[in-house]
């Protein structure tokens, strides 16, 4: 057992086979800086160290609350899905911009698919971005490791240069994406995209505080876009999911220590949970294009983290017979957990909501969407499988096959995809589908973000 001062290292786990055990190692992982490392002999996997022997203070312990990581939870990348991945990742670097963004082009003209023919914008350089990093891919390492470095220029250039006051990041207009979900989806995407950074690089390196200052900024506008519902200002064609990642941008940007208002986030979540009816299973799609998929899957992403909360805490109180083994989860129950009255109102709606939510999200009738897949539907896709990781549930794995194999289905004979309604972007589908084949990279950081709450 050492110390080191990186940022990064190889996250090993045990994944059991039928016969053996297997090592699997995924790319970059994040851990705790000055966190104590446990050493893990690769080469043979009966000395490696069972959970509950692990030393006291190791990252497995510091990350997962003492839990150690569940092999069961994890899954090996198919061979077809690597294939893919790579496919697609060969041809978005070469879409990028001289000067290092990347473009979803106009709305008024789709008929140009080719990424150097249209303008660059901060909600395509930043999927792209996420997408490198997801792909195991740093500031300083990996082998795209400079396209990302200059995304990141790109995206820090825009927040630093937009007007005081602003609600966006970019003068832009017009944008597929801005035209389909919603006029401020650049300052969305890019808070996530800031997070996700801050999350991997740590308070020591150079870029560190130009980031948080610039998702700080991000912050604000997003608050500032606000309506008095919890959703965001300039609804497009799917208001519905712009309004979701801004409010899962929020809480990822809390988790790394930005000022985001509670309220706020909470008025963000609210809304969401709003567009699904526990009771009569009935979804408000009004901002939603009429298309159910977009609705439920933002249900499902933004009450993710409350549902895992009352989820280990009503197990973790059957265990210390606070509550009887057969309780049901409703707010009774919740309030002898330790929820105040209108806590257990509130996670308690919660809980139901990402449940029933998650099922419908994942139902062959609505996975369809618009009837085909365009960047919409993509995008909702990643929202359902982020979710279950977040929210600690083994579902995620049914849902991991079924829409992986659906992605290298219909990948281009050249490596990208592109959608075939609305969003047709080749490049902002084809970081999409990269986000979400990769999922498994980012196991440690998604289930980290469910966790916060319980970190001291």
């Amino acid at each position: 057992m050492t110390m080191r001062k990186s940022l990064f290292l190889p996250l090993i786990v045990l994944v059991a086979t039928s016969s053996t055990l297997v090592l699997v190692s995924f790319r970059q992982a994040h851990a705790p800086t000055d966190a104590p490392i446990c050493h893990v002999p690769a080469a043979d996997p009966s000395l490696i160290t069972a959970q509950n022997d692990l030393p006291a203070g190791c990252v497995f312990k510091t990350v997962y609350e003492g839990e150690g990581l569940d092999p069961a939870f994890v899954l090996a990348t198919p061979e077809n899905v690597v294939r893919s991945e790579q496919r697609g990742l060969d041809w978005l670097v070469k879409a990028q911009a001289q000067n290092g963004g990347f473009g979803c082009g106009s709305h008024a003209r789709q008929d140009i698919i080719d990424p150097h023919a249209v303008s660059t914008d901060p909600a395509t350089t930043a999927m792209v971005g996420m997408a490198l990093m997801r792909m195991g891919n740093t500031l300083d390492k990996g082998e795209h490791a400079a396209q990302l470095k200059r995304a990141t220029e790109y995206l820090l250039g825009q927040v630093e240069t937009a007007p005081k006051g602003a609600i966006n990041i970019t003068q832009l207009t017009g944008t597929q994406i801005q035209s389909k979900l919603g006029a401020n989806i650049d300052v969305a995407l890019t808070t996530q995209f800031l997070s996700n950074l801050l999350a991997k690089i740590g308070e020591q390196h150079g870029t560190y505080l130009r980031a948080k200052r610039a998702l700080n900024t991000c912050v604000g506008m997003i608050q500032r876009s606000q309506n008095a519902d919890g959703s965001v200002q300039g609804d497009g064609w799917a208001g519905v999911l712009q309004s979701s990642f801004a409010a899962s941008a929020l809480e990822s940007a809390k988790n790394v220590g930005a000022d985001v208002d509670e309220q706020a986030l909470d008025l963000a979540r609210d809304h969401q949970k709003a567009n699904f009816d526990v009771n009569t299973g009935s979804v408000v799609t009004e901002r939603a294009a009429g298309i159910t998929l977009y609705a439920v899957s933002g249900s499902t992403r933004n009450s993710a983290v409350q549902a895992r909360e009352v989820t280990e805490r009503v197990e973790l109180a059957k265990k210390e017979g606070k509550v009887a083994m057969d309780a049901p989860v409703d707010s009774e129950t919740l309030q002898e957990v330790g929820f105040s009255p209108a806590e257990a109102e509130k996670m308690n709606t919660a809980y139901h909501v990402y449940n029933a939510a998650k099922t419908q999200a994942q139902l062959d009738n609505v996975v369809s969407g618009f009837g085909n897949n365009g960047g919409e539907e993509f995008l909702s896709f990643l929202q359902t499988g982020e979710s279950l990781v977040i929210a600690k549930d083994n579902s995620w794995k049914n849902w991991y096959g079924q829409t992986t194999k659906r992605l290298v289905d219909i990948q281009n004979q050249d490596g990208s995809w592109n959608g075939h309604h609305c969003i047709t972007s080749p490049v902002f589908c084809t970081a999409t589908s990269l986000l979400i084949l990769s999922v498994n990279n980012d196991i440690e950081h998604l289930l980290a973000q469910g966790a916060v709450k319980y970190r001291n």
